[in-house]
């Protein structure tokens, strides 16, 4: 399944993900291919002031419809509650477009096997949950053609997987694997439809960066659309030229709203997001009007 991609100067789809409200949420349940046991909590950003469940309405208030989940984010993953985040998704008129599988390396040999049950089992969560797509993790070895080669198997397994349980597997420009878009083309050049690709503006850095996010992005489906905001305000410049090189390579969203920036109002920040989107989309539809 790919997402309608929305004509040049119309507004995308935008999104949100648990992380960028992690320090509202709190609380992480950390479950691992080696440690793959219920989840406990964990008060790694602080006790929290709200659920996974109140996400939805939160996200919502914000006038955007799509939300993505962490992994560890999830507190449990039973029929009781699968029905309690579905119910708390429609109650809100919210979208689950992403579970984001947060762990392990299908391109370790020695784990491999392991790690691909694990990322099947979440891929069964995000099918409960009722989620478009289950992100999940390209590889952690360095870019060798043998581990990229064993890359391409495990997504392929994986998106079999999950296009037979109706939902989406996606994997993104990141970690070692994929350093760079001549590795990123070489694993899509050889991978079919099952697979997608979320292109991530924070993932890579330099000046070289804007050519680099544009020789991908033609093959992305969606973009988590991270800010820089390490100076204390949102680097204008730099989420401008993401945009432009994504908008060059013909991507239309959904864009998915990623803040970590040191100031703790989440929040805030996510709609300084919000806003420079739509008003960067509002300005070329304004010109090609």
């Amino acid at each position: 399944m790919k997402h309608d991609r929305v004509t040049r100067g119309a507004l995308p789809a935008l999104a949100v993900s648990s992380w960028s409200l992690h320090r509202a949420l709190g609380l992480t349940y950390p479950n691992r291919p080696d440690h793959d046991v219920e989840a406990v909590a964990e008060p790694t950003y602080g006790p929290g002031r709200m659920t996974l469940l109140d996400m939805p309405r939160a996200i919502a208030a914000l006038d955007i419809d799509r939300i993505e989940i962490c992994s560890f984010h999830v507190p449990r993953r039973d029929g009781d509650f699968a029905a309690a985040l579905r119910a708390a998704l429609a109650e809100a008129g919210v979208t689950l477009q992403t579970l984001l599988i947060e762990y392990g390396d299908i391109t370790n040999p020695e784990t491999r096997e392991r790690d691909l049950a694990w990322m099947e089992g979440w891929i069964d969560t995000a099918a409960e949950f009722g989620a478009e797509q289950a992100r999940v993790i390209a590889g952690r070895r360095a870019p060798t053609r043998a581990a990229l080669d064993r890359s391409i198997e495990g997504l392929t397994r994986l998106g079999h997987y999950g296009e037979a349980r109706g939902v989406r597997v996606i994997t993104e420009n990141w970690f070692e694997l994929l350093p760079g878009p001549n590795e990123v083309r070489y694993l899509f050049d050889r991978l079919d439809d099952t697979v997608g690709l979320n292109g991530d503006f924070g993932n890579w850095s330099g000046e070289e960066k804007y050519a680099d996010l544009e020789a991908i992005f033609d093959l992305a489906t969606c973009c988590h659309a991270k800010a820089d905001f390490s100076s204390g305000v949102l680097h204008a410049e730099d989420y401008r030229r993401c945009l432009d090189a994504a908008d060059a390579a013909g991507f239309r969203g959904p864009f998915t709203l990623i803040y970590d920036g040191p100031h703790a109002d989440e929040f805030r920040h996510l709609l300084i997001e919000r806003d420079f989107i739509r008003n960067y989309f509002t300005a070329a539809r304004a010109v090609a009007g």
